[in-house]
């Protein structure tokens, strides 16, 4: 959960997923990159359906295609965990979002 998640933002708090490694979080780098969670669900395949399961109010979902670059500090209230299963989901989204090519894994 970030207070005051931007200018643009009507809500005064919003809740956001870390989609950046492990890695880059354990170092001296300020910022993370995050997916917002909003109300809304739109049926789009860069979003992923995420609930009270997951520690949240209400049904909410991830929108992969609205990635932010958010400052560590920021990031001091925490909400809950994806289990694997929407791991696996909120991957493909991002995999969508971010136009990646399967065939370059192969």
């Amino acid at each position: 959960m970030v207070k005051k998640p931007g200018s643009r933002d009507p809500k005064r708090q919003r809740v956001f997923v870390v989609v950046s490694r492990q890695a880059l979080l354990n170092t001296r780098f300020s910022t993370c990159v995050c997916a917002p969670v909003y109300s809304r669900h739109d049926n789009l395949s860069t979003q992923v359906r995420v609930g009270i399961d997951e520690g949240l109010k209400r049904d909410s979902s991830i929108h992969c295609d609205e990635l932010v670059s958010l400052p560590k500090e920021l990031l001091t209230h925490f909400v809950g965990v994806l289990g694997g299963a929407k791991v696996d989901e909120l991957n493909r989204a991002l995999f969508d979002a971010l136009d990646l090519d399967a065939t370059v894994l192969d």
